[in-house]
């Protein structure tokens, strides 16, 4: 699972559908959120929406590649997570819709 943020629900619509129609991902959540970090030596306070990517280890290069070239933050937060569990019927389909063989029978 890959997380990101972006400013608007605008940029993260764009990014969500990019992403699945990219095939990088399977699914991508989408929640409000308000966060507080530092930024250049100065406490920032800004509503964002958090990205929540679920993705296979052999999408991820391309995903974070495609999130970097798109994203309007100079530097985008990309937090890569591992899935060390969950229901085989689920992890099937991750890799099944994000794996060569789906992006192939769209051709």
């Amino acid at each position: 699972m890959v997380m990101t943020t972006a400013p608007d629900r605008e940029l993260g619509e764009k990014l969500a559908e990019g992403i699945l129609g990219n095939r990088l991902a399977a699914c991508v959540q989408m929640t409000d959120i308000r966060s507080f970090y530092l930024w250049e030596g100065a406490l920032q306070k800004e509503n964002e929406v958090v990205l929540y990517i679920k993705t296979t280890e052999a999408r991820y290069p391309d995903l974070e590649a495609w999130i970097t070239e798109v994203h309007s933050y100079a530097v985008p937060e990309i937090v890569k997570l591992p899935i060390t569990g969950g229901l085989p019927g689920y992890l099937n389909w991750l890799d099944s819709t994000t794996g060569i063989e789906s992006r192939e029978k769209e051709k």
